[in-house]
């Protein structure tokens, strides 16, 4: 097992397993600086949406940087993934990479230090990323490969399993409001293993795991036709799963999926979900553990 990562947005460019690629990446590091679709990068400060590119924090109103209508995406145009991370320190099983955010970029109040861990333990890969903010910040990161497990067939016949029978509500604009959903209502009911190309719509949900918060039990397995399984351990309270309908050139659409676990969405705008503010005294930490087995194809 082996990885390749990458100063810029702390993209993860590659991961191979006995020489099959388990993740979607370009082979040139420069088509990474126009990437639209975050691929194998560490996104935030804030993950996944935020409604109206704002948010009330201690009384005051924090504009943010609009790049998704009229909404923040990933922390904006130039969030963690579009940022240069300094790589600290380099061994064969471990490599430390870290990012200071200034007070009001993107928008958001605070400065902040990241810190990224990657750490490959055959057949594990640990991300352990954790913040320190120098005021109370809305924080939550999410890693965002897109998984193949040796595929080059795209995803749809991969079987997939969550720890999870709800996911939360949408608006039109994909923004979570507050309401929660039954899967199985939904056609989108993953409790049990089964086939991606089986859901009722293309997948780019919020599930909310029963586990969330533990790491001794899987919040997600995915398994390839091929044989190869992956078991997806998290900190996180659930994940946004993406059947990456809208992927372009070079990449076929479904080419891969992401699973990408970290706070709830937009909750900085809503009171009903857990907090994701963070202060010098509560910083920020998230450990995500994948481990690959294999079977008989």
């Amino acid at each position: 097992m082996r990885v390749s990562v990458l100063g810029h947005g702390a993209v993860t460019q590659g991961w191979w397993y006995k020489g099959r690629a388990l993740i979607l990446g370009y082979d040139d590091p420069l088509h990474y600086l126009d990437d639209p679709f975050y691929r194998g990068a560490i996104v935030g400060r804030v993950a996944n949406r935020i409604g109206g590119a704002g948010f009330t924090l201690d009384g005051a109103h924090h504009a943010l940087e609009p790049n998704d209508g009229p909404n923040t995406l990933h922390g904006g145009p130039e969030g963690l993934s579009r940022q240069p991370w300094q790589i600290e320190r380099v061994s064969p099983r471990e490599a430390v990479l870290a990012h200071v955010s200034p007070d009001g970029a993107g928008g958001f109040p605070g400065t902040v230090r990241f810190e990224l861990r990657i750490r490959l333990d055959c057949p594990r890969l640990t991300y352990s990323i954790s913040a320190w903010p120098g005021r109370p910040t809305p924080i939550s990161i999410a890693q965002h490969n897109y998984y193949t497990l040796g595929s080059a067939r795209g995803i749809s016949e991969h079987r997939l399993q969550l720890a999870s029978d709800r996911h939360l509500e949408l608006d039109g604009q994909g923004i979570a409001r507050g309401g929660i959903v039954d899967s199985a209502s939904a056609g989108l009911d993953f409790s049990s293993p089964r086939r991606i190309g089986q859901a009722a719509t293309d997948l780019d949900h919020f599930f909310l795991f029963r586990t969330g918060g533990r790491l001794d039990q899987p919040v997600a397995t995915l398994a390839a036709p091929s044989g190869l399984t992956m078991t997806v351990r998290s900190d996180q309270p659930g994940a946004q799963v993406y059947s990456a309908a809208h992927l372009s050139a070079p990449f076929a659409p479904h080419a891969g999926v992401c699973i990408e676990p970290s706070g709830h969405p937009n909750a900085p705008n809503v009171a009903t979900f857990p907090s994701i503010v963070c202060t010098p005294d509560k910083p920020y930490h998230q450990t995500l553990v994948l481990e690959i087995s294999e079977t008989g194809a």
